[in-house]
């Protein structure tokens, strides 16, 4: 993230606030902040929206065997007891085969993925549950833009905040 604005920050606060407000930006679609942080987010997201765009097709499908416990009716795992060589006896749960279909990516979406990963945030959703936010971007945010060649965000002048006057903006994506 070099060559961007101080912000008024030590370094490791200013990486911190752009990668959480990229983050935010990229999984709800808009932002409400300052207008000079805006732009530095502007700057980011747009390179990390055109990354994602050029590899979010870049995939493999392969069909993978997968081990599975057997589930009885209750759900609970379905054990077998077995002996050890030297007479002792203990329980073993007892595992099905299965194929499942797997996505696995090509080199260059691999880079892409982890750069991305280094420029952003894990987030949780409105249960608390986890949300992988490169994932978010590969296939819900990307495909919303194949056919457009940048300009994927917007800034729109809100006023001055009440405190401080700062110049506060709306961050959407288009």
């Amino acid at each position: 993230m070099s060559g961007y604005r101080k912000l008024s920050r030590p370094s490791d606060q200013r990486r911190a606030i752009l990668k959480n407000q990229v983050t935010s930006l990229l999984y709800h679609g808009k932002l409400e902040t300052t207008a000079a942080r805006a732009e530095e987010v502007q700057r980011i997201a747009e390179k990390m929206i055109t990354l994602a765009v050029k590899e979010h097709k870049n995939f493999d499908t392969r069909e993978i065997e997968v081990s599975r416990p057997k589930l009885d009716s209750k759900g609970r795992k379905q054990l077998q007891s077995k002996t050890s060589k030297n007479g002792a006896s203990y329980d073993v749960v007892e595992r099905e085969m299965t194929t499942k279909l797997v996505q696995v990516d090509r080199p260059s979406r691999l880079a892409a993925r982890r750069k991305l990963l280094s420029n952003m945030v894990e987030m949780k959703d409105a249960e608390g549950n986890r949300v992988n936010t490169v994932n978010h971007l590969f296939n819900e945010v990307a495909p919303r833009y194949v056919d457009r060649n940048g300009g994927y965000t917007r800034i729109i002048k809100l006023g001055a905040r009440r405190g401080d006057g700062a110049n506060i903006v709306r961050i959407e994506l288009v």
